[in-house]
């Protein structure tokens, strides 16, 4: 048996526009569909009884997300920031032009930047920060020149 391949990585979100909005206007992904799916197999798979779900997949350079709002029951956590060496997905990673912009539109959007963390890189030449979506999941930033897919430190 052998992996063909990732096809998304799910957040669940306290307001499905909200998110929506935030992830297509900050970071410039794109909608691809919505889905509904039949409550009784979604129930089943996800072990979540009597549940009423949405979903809007969206796209950024091939990368997938998929949204997940629960009508019903609800999202259980809060939107603070979890700590880093938490077990589990810990953040998402962008590669940005122009840091300035995506932290006022980020900020604007219901996000929040994490002043804490904020770093400078090559002598101050190039930052890179964390920051937060409306419901708390870690987003890093970059902005540092070079191919966006290179490794760290190549």
């Amino acid at each position: 048996m052998s992996l063909r391949c990732l096809t998304h990585t799910g957040l669940c979100v306290s307001d499905l526009e909200r998110s929506v909005a935030f992830y297509r206007d900050v970071l410039g992904f794109e909608e691809l569909g919505r889905l509904a799916p039949d409550a009784e197999t979604t129930s089943h798979l996800l072990g979540i009884p009597d549940v009423d779900l949405r979903a809007v997949y969206l796209e950024n350079d091939g990368w997938r997300l998929e949204l997940l709002h629960y009508e019903s029951p609800g999202h259980v956590g809060s939107s603070e920031a979890r700590p880093m060496n938490g077990l589990g997905l810990t953040h998402l990673s962008f590669r940005v032009d122009d840091l300035d912009e995506v932290i006022q539109k980020l900020e604007k959007a219901g996000g929040r930047v994490l002043e804490q963390n904020v770093v400078k890189i090559r002598g101050g030449q190039f930052r890179a920060l964390f920051a937060l979506d409306p419901d708390g999941t870690r987003l890093e930033l970059i902005d540092v020149p070079g191919d966006p897919r290179a490794m760290p430190g190549s």
